[in-house]
């Protein structure tokens, strides 16, 4: 593999807020097209802001919030709601050839997927455990025994929530495996040995073995302790290999003005990975998880040719039926007059071919 470092293209001391989308000559903005800062793989810095929570898009729920929650109950779906776990999709397969110029995906399940782009494999918030802190046991197996993964060559982690930074899969890895994440959680992954960490503010990107990783804002939040509340940043990922195909793996998200940011500066994405699941009830989950019909509506924003669903049938995490998720996505697909082979609606274990 080779790496690719370049001086970034932001001052260091440009403030870390918000700044206007519409404005690509303010700071920490970068232009159209996808160019944003390009730094050094391995690049971690100590002068992060003690919070991120200018970031947030959405106030987070307070007190009466979690009281409404506890009254009501709704944090699982009814009996009649998981009645249909035997029907969620499962059928594992072999993974993809790897040529030097395949683009292919394998969804293990939840938001982790087996991602080949640019002779590489790159895992995305890799969850292989059967359980994660707080949270039921998996309701559909890994899609993909770990065994059987090939060499990974990178991951990406989209936030520091247990469902998307799980600490017993990550301990798999070598040690000297590139990981990209958020701004302010590469100490996270230096406390577990791991030695090629590359931490990225929104729009700022790296590159490794030809394949660039841009960094993008998501409608979201982070936590892990009770201390550590939007201590690190969250967000999503655009992969881009050398002839220019681009995947875009949303992390977890809400939805919100975003994605069109994100469609605008990284045009001609030709795969979109977007949650749709994790979204009952609308009053509590609204802002940091889409529903089917929005993550319909931010494919179109985003100006994606293809859309993979992701973040349900794995683990019971909201109120709403386990196969609600797919079978609303489909009616919104179809509502929307999107090609139907354009919904890459993916068994758990289940692949797809970008390009051979």
């Amino acid at each position: 593999m080779t790496e690719r470092t370049a001086r970034p293209a932001r001052d260091t001391e440009a403030p870390y807020g918000p700044t206007p989308a519409s404005d690509p000559a303010a700071p920490g903005v970068a232009a159209p097209g996808g160019e944003g800062a390009l730094q050094p793989v391995g690049r971690l810095r100590q002068d992060w802001p003690r919070t991120f929570a200018d970031r947030l898009t959405a106030p987070l729920p307070g007190v009466r919030a979690f009281a409404r929650l506890a009254r009501e109950g709704a944090v699982r779906p009814r009996p009649e709601g998981l009645r249909d776990i035997p029907l969620l999709p499962f059928a594992p397969g072999p993974l993809p050839g790897a040529g030097p110029g395949t683009v292919a995906v394998t969804w293990a399940g939840h938001a982790s997927w087996v991602v080949r782009v640019g002779g590489l494999i790159v895992l995305t918030d890799p969850v292989w455990s059967r359980r994660i802190l707080g949270t039921p046991a998996r309701i559909t197996p890994v899609g993909v025994r770990w065994e059987d993964l090939p060499p990974v060559d990178a991951v990406v982690i989209s936030h520091n929530h247990f469902d998307h930074l799980d600490a017993p899969t990550l301990r798999r890895l070598p040690r000297d495996t590139p990981v990209f994440v958020p701004a302010g959680l590469g100490r996270w992954f230096t406390r577990r040995g791991f030695v090629r960490v590359t931490e990225l503010d929104w729009w700022e990107a790296a590159e490794l073995g030809g394949v660039r990783f841009d960094f993008v804002p998501a409608h979201h939040w982070s936590k892990r302790t009770l201390l550590d509340t939007c201590r690190s940043l969250w967000g999503g990922w655009v992969l881009t290999d050398r002839a220019g195909h681009r995947v875009y793996f949303a992390g977890d998200t809400g939805y919100g003005h975003w994605f069109a940011e994100i469609g605008r500066r990284h045009p001609g994405i030709d795969l979109a990975l977007l949650p749709i699941g994790a979204y009952d009830p609308r009053w509590w989950l609204s802002d940091v998880h889409t529903d089917p019909e929005e993550a319909v509506r931010a494919h179109q924003d985003l100006g994606a040719r293809r859309m993979a669903p992701m973040h349900w049938a794995t683990f019971v995490l909201s109120s709403e039926p386990v196969l609600e998720p797919l079978t609303r996505v489909r009616a919104a697909w179809e509502r929307a007059g999107l090609p139907r082979e354009d919904l890459w609606d993916l068994p758990v274990g289940g692949s797809r071919v970008l390009v051979p």
